[in-house]
């Protein structure tokens, strides 16, 4: 476990449980797993699930199966591939993506492939509705007071190495579009406590976590927790994301260096809308 860090000395606001819901036994959790154990996920993205602990993510969230949830980029559809399964019969995901057409070649390349994604697997994906997506100047996820859960996983440090004004805005936006009560979830790489955030996000893809939390109260939302189910003690927060697995994308000869720490130490914090 990681220290404490000393800003969380707070007092967290206390949740209302949920009401109760018909799943099978285990609950929640139960269809997460069942979504890990998919034919439709490749190795690759399962070999990720020791690092990324979305059963326990998930459930720290509060996700039910009868849930209106909003991914925003979902980027190559990881998590996509365990809330579609998740949601498929009682409850609406929808996909805020970037759109096929316009935009870099990359945010292009990586719109067209998450739409074949969808498409090629109407079973798994059919009930999936996507949303263009393209900070700062498509933000509209849906009708105000719409969604009960709108998650972000790895995504907040291209909206502040853009500028700060972005992530502020895909805070707003994450806060109109959800029901009084409703979540905002993020997980997200965390930098050194108190480090300069737009330093540390465009030099390391990582923001300080009291930055973070800062971001969501001045959107409005309250914190209801925070959770180091996704911490890496191992992860010195020093170094760029990318050379870490798993895109391992500096020199050879430090591959195994990084393979031994593992993927990015990362926040995971939980958000709520007042008033629910």
């Amino acid at each position: 476990m990681r220290k404490t860090r000393p800003w969380l000395l707070v007092v967290l606001l206390p949740l209302c449980a949920g009401p109760a819901f018909a799943a099978p036994a285990g609950g929640s959790g139960a269809l997460v797993q069942h979504a890990l154990d998919g034919s439709w996920r490749s190795a690759a993205h399962k070999a990720r699930d020791r690092y990324r602990h979305p059963v326990e993510t998930l459930e720290f969230f509060g996700l039910r199966p009868d849930m209106t949830v909003i991914e925003l980029e979902p980027g190559g559809g990881w998590y996509t591939e365990i809330l579609a399964p998740v949601l498929h019969d009682r409850g609406h995901l929808i996909e805020a993506a970037p759109p096929t057409a316009g935009g870099s070649s990359f945010m292009h390349k990586m719109a067209v492939a998450f739409d074949a994604k969808l498409h090629a697997d109407p079973a798994v994906f059919g009930n999936v509705r996507t949303v263009p997506f393209s900070p700062p100047d498509q933000l509209t996820l849906g009708p105000p007071d719409s969604a009960d859960m709108v998650l972000t996983f790895r995504n907040a440090h291209d909206w502040l190495g853009e500028d700060p004004a972005t992530l502020a805005a895909v805070f707003r936006a994450a806060y109109r579009v959800l029901k009084p009560g409703g979540v905002f979830g993020v997980t997200e790489h965390r930098a050194q406590p108190f480090a300069n955030a737009l330093a540390a996000c465009r030099a390391l893809h990582r923001i300080p976590e009291d930055y973070m939390i800062e971001a969501g109260l001045k959107a409005g939302f309250q914190l209801a927790g925070v959770s180091e189910v996704n911490a890496n003690p191992k992860d010195p927060e020093t170094i760029n994301v990318h050379r870490l697995p798993p895109d391992l994308a500096g020199p050879p000869a430090e591959h195994a260096k990084m393979q031994a720490i593992g993927e990015s130490d990362r926040m995971t914090v939980k958000f709520i809308k007042p008033g629910g």
